[in-house]
């Protein structure tokens, strides 16, 4: 089994940043790191040592929800994640037009001045996605299962 338990210090260096960068204040979930410095989080009813007992019987390696890395010097969290969260982020949310939309959508970085580092994208107030600033462009993080492939009205979307 190759998980571990994040431990409460570290549990509260990732909600100090959550914190200060999104102002997200609390995480109810047991986290768990695994393999590619993945953060998931755990909900269950189920205890540290329960969870150990049926590593030793089956692979739960995939335990949880796959939240976050800790690979960059900033946490980078998924998409998925933004959705458990939604109501707690106040802030590192940047809003886009239709036409940064739908090239974010298909995969496409977009030009637009902002704060550095992480940061929540929202249209017509739904958070769309992430992504990564550099103050001057947002690299775009969506994975590219996920992205939009197809035309509609003429517009690539």
């Amino acid at each position: 089994m190759n998980i571990r338990f994040i431990k409460s210090s570290e549990k509260k260096r990732i909600l100090n940043e959550l914190n200060e960068k999104f102002g997200v204040d609390s995480l109810p979930y047991l986290l768990i790191g695994t393999g590619k410095e993945r953060i998931r989080a755990f909900s269950g009813s189920m205890s540290k040592d329960e969870i150990m007992k049926l590593g030793d019987m089956a692979n739960v390696e995939l335990i949880g929800s796959y939240i976050m890395s800790g690979k960059d010097e900033d946490l980078r969290f998924n998409f998925d994640f933004i959705s458990l969260i939604r109501k707690k982020i106040t802030n590192g949310i940047v809003d886009i037009d239709e036409l940064q939309f739908y090239d974010f959508i298909r995969g496409k970085d977009i030009s637009l001045k902002c704060e550095k580092g992480v940061v929540v994208l929202r249209h017509e107030g739904n958070l769309v996605g992430v992504g990564k600033s550099n103050g001057e462009k947002i690299f775009n993080y969506i994975p590219k299962e996920r992205r939009i492939k197809i035309k509609a009205n003429n517009k690539t979307l």
